[in-house]
């Protein structure tokens, strides 16, 4: 195939701009036990290099979800998933991924707080699935749970209005039990952006970075899960923004920029750093914090979003690109990360620029009072029994077991003692929560701010204190959000009564 035939052939994926150079960029050589393979026990899969994906091209815009309501306050329009083949290798035949309306990651849904939504949903795949609509304030009935399929060749409307105040970077992806982590790592997910009219960082240009893995096989297919991959969670040869590997982006002398970053990966835990320049830290899951917080990196675990302030400064000695510094989550049968990667390369603009304002305030956040009870959620592993490795509670999943009962309105205050040994990061659906605190070696210690999330890191041996509040009744689902301990069984349900 030629180079305009190749292009062409899959010019609806957001994969593309990867392939506008053809293959004149050489990618850069990638130490590929730190990517997380090749340890005693783990399969042996071909190195990055050697596949030939370009990199360094031009970091890939994420195309918006058109709008095709013309009723204010509504955004109505259609998502399918299924199958879509892009040629990405070269000499190697088309990698098959699953996707959102031909998009990998899937087109990007913006709306405002106080709207309302209405989507279209059809299945092409040949498993059920759902969306779930990650972190956001939406009905049980409506948010995608495993309990509500959608089946091959079904559909279904997912209806409802967001409330003010949630204002925030989401994202959504499939759920359904047994199915989500093959099915987010062939492709499916994308992100959901709710912004405030009253936003005080709107004249920030926006920049937005959707983090995952790619792995594949020496022909060039989407790899399979493997023991490895099922036990520790998956992690890929590469690791992508906005399905490109290592891309590039401009940022000129003292320019000022708003990043919201998603890690949509299935297990990898990012300590992101940008050294030489200026780094604050303005918002997490659910939306702005009350104040920017000057960081020198951010810790984001699988599902979790952080929005970033970032002053281009191109300190000399300094790399000018977002590292992922090296992290130790545990894992047992794959090599740990313990080099620097480099997810996304700055150049230096031509220009300098005024550096915009950064105001002092963000908004305000109260803390949750008293809590009405309090829950303790253990997190353990029972590696001699593969039908139930994962547990919650000492407790496999049960579609037809509710663990917890709780009531609309009340705050609940829950440790999260995590026993086992390696890091498990927390999510629960419906809410978000307040960290009040983590305890290490017997010794408690507060959390520095405030900050609304959905997603939280438990290291091995840490216990996590959180409180939060659900506003609407129905079955809520908590869990491990690393996919492969999910599917596992590492997810238990809450009733909220009326």
């Amino acid at each position: 195939m030629d180079r305009r035939g190749f292009i062409g052939a899959g010019a609806a994926l957001a994969l593309v701009p990867l392939l506008r150079q053809a293959w004149a960029a050489t990618p850069a050589a990638v130490d590929h036990a730190a990517m997380g393979h090749g340890a005693m026990g783990a399969e042996t899969m071909p190195a990055a290099a050697a596949l030939g994906l370009p990199a360094g091209l031009a970091l890939p815009a994420l195309p918006l979800l058109r709008n095709q309501s013309a009723l204010p306050g509504v955004f109505s329009a259609a998502l399918s998933a299924g199958a879509q083949a892009l040629p990405l290798l070269p000499g190697k035949p088309a990698t098959v991924f699953w996707s959102y309306n031909g998009q990998v990651p899937g087109p990007t849904i913006e709306v405002f707080e106080g709207d309302e939504v209405r989507l279209h949903f059809e299945n092409r795949l040949s498993q059920p699935t759902t969306i779930h609509w990650h972190g956001l304030p939406i009905p049980a009935e409506q948010d995608g749970n495993p309990q509500d399929p959608v089946l091959p060749g079904g559909s279904r409307e997912y209806r409802f209005t967001l409330p003010q105040g949630c204002a925030g970077s989401y994202w959504y992806h499939p759920h359904p039990h047994g199915h989500t982590a093959e099915q987010v790592y062939m492709g499916l997910a994308g992100v959901f952006v709710v912004k405030s009219r009253k936003d005080p960082l709107a004249h920030l240009p926006e920049q937005r970075l959707v983090l995952s893995d790619l792995k594949l096989d020496a022909d060039g297919k989407v790899a399979a899960n493997s023991d490895a991959d099922r036990m520790d969670g998956r992690e890929g040869q590469f690791l992508l923004v906005n399905g490109a590997w290592r891309p590039q982006l401009t940022l000129g002398v003292g320019e000022r920029q708003r990043w919201r970053v998603w890690n949509a990966s299935s297990a990898r835990v990012l300590k992101l750093a940008l050294p030489g320049h200026e780094l604050e830290l303005v918002g997490s899951d659910g939306g702005l914090l009350q104040r920017p917080h000057r960081v020198d990196s951010v810790l984001l675990p699988p599902g979790a979003r952080a929005e970033l302030v970032v002053t281009g400064r191109f300190a000399p000695g300094h790399g000018a690109g977002l590292l992922a510094l090296p992290y130790r989550r545990g894992k047992m049968m794959s090599a740990e990360q313990d080099v620097n990667l480099t997810l996304l390369e700055l150049r230096r603009g031509t220009v300098a620029k005024a550096t915009a304002q950064l105001p002092a305030r963000l908004r305000e956040i109260q803390p949750l009072g008293a809590p009405a009870l309090r829950r303790r959620v253990v997190l353990s592993e029972d590696m001699a029994n593969p039908q139930a490795m994962f547990l919650i509670n000492g407790k496999t999943f049960d579609m037809e077991r509710v663990d917890f009962h709780g009531k609309v309105g009340q705050v609940e205050e829950w440790d999260i003692d995590n026993q086992a040994d390696m890091d498990h990061p927390f999510h629960i659906h419906g809410t978000q929560f307040q960290v009040l605190a983590r305890r290490n070696n017997g010794v408690w210690r507060e959390e520095a701010f405030l900050a609304w999330r959905d997603v939280a890191n438990v290291s091995a041996g840490e216990t996590l204190r959180l409180r939060f509040r659900q506003d609407m009744p129905g079955l809520r689902m908590f869990h491990c959000h690393i996919l492969e301990h999910e599917d596992a069984g590492m997810m238990g349900m809450l009733r909220v009564q009326p």
